[in-house]
C-alpha cells in the first residue's frame, strides 16, 4: 500500500505538522510505503498560469506538476493535512488542486459528463482549526467544507473519500484533547490501510 500526505502549512512546528507525524507512524505500523509532500518546504507554486492550460492542450505538462502527478498515481491513499483558513483550503493547497489534479489526469469529459480518472484510490482529511468544531458544525461550514473538498474534489476526481476530520479550537485545548486527536487521527489511518 502506497500513502501519500499532502501537508499545506506555513509553520513546521504545528499541530499540522504532528499529525503529519502521526500519519506517518501508524501508515508504516501497517507496513505501506509513504511519500510526504510539505508544499510549503518544496516551495510549490500554487498559482496557475496561462502557460499551464497552453501546454496541457499541447499535451505537455510542466515539470513541478508532473512531479506531483506522478506521485498522486503512485499513491493508493492520499491524505491531505491542512488548516482551516477562511472556511477552506489554505491558498497553497487550492492551489495545488487547481495546477495538479487537471482535466485529463484526475478527471475527463464524456459527452459533457465528468468522470473522474483516479478510481481505486482511498482519501483522508485531517484539518485543524482555531474555532470550535462545534461552531463550523452549527453554523453549515462542516457540510459547506465537505461539499467543497470530498465531493468537489475527491468523489470529483473518482477517489473513495474515507473521512474527513475535524480537530477544532487547537491553539486552545488542552495537551490531552491534542493527545485524543493524534489516537483518532491513528484509528482513522490504521482503519483505513
Amino acid at each position: 500500500m502506497n500513502h501519500l500526505v499532502i501537508y499545506a502549512h506555513p509553520n513546521p512546528k504545528s499541530f499540522g505538522k504532528g499529525i503529519v507525524d502521526i500519519v506517518v507512524k501508524a501508515s508504516e505500523e501497517k507496513g505501506a510505503n509513504v511519500r510526504v509532500r510539505d508544499l510549503y518546504e518544496i516551495g510549490f507554486d500554487p498559482i496557475l498560469k496561462a502557460s499551464d492550460f497552453v501546454d496541457l492542450q499541447n499535451g505537455r505538462i510542466a515539470e513541478d506538476i508532473a512531479v506531483e502527478q506522478e506521485n498522486i498515481k503512485w499513491a493508493d491513499v492520499i491524505t491531505f493535512v491542512y488548516p482551516v483558513w477562511w472556511a477552506s483550503f489554505p491558498a497553497i493547497l487550492r492551489g495545488y488542486v487547481d495546477r495538479v489534479f487537471s482535466n485529463g489526469f484526475a478527471f475527463k469529459s464524456e459527452g459533457g459528463t465528468p468522470v473522474g480518472l483516479l478510481k481505486g484510490k482511498k482519501g483522508l482529511l485531517f484539518c485543524t482549526t482555531g474555532t470550535p468544531s462545534e461552531f463550523y458544525s452549527a453554523s453549515g461550514m462542516h457540510n459547506s467544507m465537505i461539499q467543497t473538498s470530498d465531493e468537489a474534489v475527491f468523489k470529483f476526481t473518482g477517489i473513495e473519500e474515507v473521512k474527513h476530520a475535524f480537530f477544532g479550537s487547537v491553539p486552545s485545548v488542552t495537551d490531552e484533547i491534542r493527545n485524543d486527536y493524534l489516537e483518532e487521527v491513528k484509528k482513522i489511518v490504521k482503519d483505513t490501510l
